[in-house]
């Protein structure tokens, strides 16, 4: 079995010295697999477990005279093996070691990705337990609609986590393939159970199918899957932009002492940890179109793929990372004033409750058309005033007085009404 290195963190993962080592797990797994179907010396194969090593100084030094990345990693690696070296790399191609490094590469990333996904999921859940009773307004179109609690509007951003842990786990299997299957993936010059045992060593499962290289759609799926999730972090970080407006502030992220929100206007304090999730999202969403162009290569293979994914796979698992780091901080640490959530909800005398209105009227034997006639001339009214008071419209209208008693009308501005059915959903969640 090849040695499992220790997981480093997420920049790690993507240094020139973690690919070259990965490279090397490839290169040390089919040695293996060869030496146990007896296609080479068992003492070859431990003269190359006990001296193969590589320089990535020296790697790059190579590459700049021979212009080839693989053969400047096997020649500096035959540098630390000596004659046993010969046994390294027969019957492969360059992408059978480039390819599956890069899932080794991605898996380590999922991991990374899984974990801190899961502190956020529990960060989440945590943030909307405690609010599970804060009456706020409920928003459609920007305009006030009718009350929820801040812990239900976390309880759907936590049940969207749990959909991207789903993914994240699928992902896995997506991206858990190798392929030693030579230079056009006929195995012409390699024997399928080499590639089986290999595989099986360095925890993937041989491609089904692959060419030269294994085909770019696990890859897109990795990339859009991360894009996906950063949508997610995206909206969320909207979310608490929007209620952190100076004429809304019902949340607030931490303001921590000694920070500045502007060089020339000392009162600001911005949401700037949210607007920076906004922002890294738009990458991700970028490099999901490069995953999927990336797709279509010539004939069995070409790299035109190659460069890009220097790019964007990095990019896209880092920013991935740091995204899920700074959403944990972000909703951890968030500020909720409840007396503003209050203050906001009971705007121009409650016409947020105006379809309790209207529906009271109507079990009281309206027709629903005049109902909602009389109900919206008296929302507009308060509406359009400065101080003015939807409740107090419909105490002074006689039409209305005449069909629902003074505890009736009060009745339809009782927030609970429109909470009754919320511990469904928190149990769904086991919030």
């Amino acid at each position: 079995m090849i040695e499992r290195y220790t997981l480093p963190p997420m920049g790690t993962l993507w240094t020139d010295g973690y690919k070259f080592k990965t490279w090397l797990q490839v290169e040390l797994a089919v040695c293996e697999a060869q030496a146990q179907l007896g296609l080479m010396p068992l003492s070859a194969l431990e003269t190359i477990k006990a001296k193969a090593d590589f320089d990535p100084d020296r790697i790059l030094e190579i590459e700049a005279e021979v212009k080839h990345d693989v053969i400047a990693f096997l020649t500096n690696v035959n540098e630390y093996v000596g004659e046993d070296g010969r046994y390294i790399h027969l019957g492969l191609t360059s992408s059978d070691v480039l390819d599956t490094g890069l899932a080794l590469q991605l898996m380590a990333s999922l991991n990374l990705l899984s974990q801190q996904l899961e502190t956020l999921i529990q960060v989440t859940r945590a943030k909307a337990q405690e609010h599970r009773y804060t009456v706020m307004v409920g928003r459609s179109h920007g305009i006030h609609a009718e009350p929820i609690t801040f812990g239900f509007k976390l309880a759907g951003w936590l049940a969207e986590l749990l959909r991207h842990r789903d993914r994240l786990c699928q992902l896995h299997k997506t991206i858990a393939v190798g392929k030693i299957s030579g230079a056009v993936g006929t195995y012409a010059n390699i024997d399928p159970k080499i590639e089986a045992i290999a595989c099986q060593n360095l925890g993937l499962h041989p491609d089904t199918a692959s060419t030269q290289v294994i085909s770019r759609d696990r890859h897109g799926e990795y990339v859009q899957v991360l894009a996906l999730l950063a949508a997610s972090l995206e909206r969320f970080a909207v979310e608490i932009r929007n209620l952190q407006r100076t004429d809304v502030l019902e949340v607030e992220e931490f303001f921590s002492k000694g920070q500045k929100g502007s060089s020339a206007m000392p009162h600001k304090r911005n949401p700037i940890r949210s607007e920076r999730l906004t922002g890294l999202a738009r990458i991700l969403r970028g490099n999901a179109i490069a995953a999927l162009e990336n797709m279509a290569l010539w004939h069995e293979r070409d790299i035109s793929h190659s460069a890009v994914e220097r790019v964007i796979l990095p990019d896209s698992s880092i920013l991935t990372y740091f995204m899920l780091v700074e959403t944990t901080e972000l909703i951890r640490t968030l500020q909720v004033y409840p007396e503003n959530m209050q203050r906001n909800m009971n705007l121009y005398g409650g016409v947020i409750f105006s379809q309790r209105v209207l529906l009271t009227l109507v079990e009281k034997g309206m027709v629903r058309e005049d109902a909602y006639a009389l109900v919206q001339r008296h929302a507009h009214a308060a509406w359009n005033q400065e101080n003015g008071n939807f409740l107090e419209n419909l105490r002074g209208d006689t039409a209305v007085t005449a069909q629902l008693s003074a505890d009736e009308l009060a009745n339809c501005f009782n927030p609970q009404h429109h909470l009754q059915h919320l511990e469904e959903i928190f149990q769904r969640l086991s919030i």
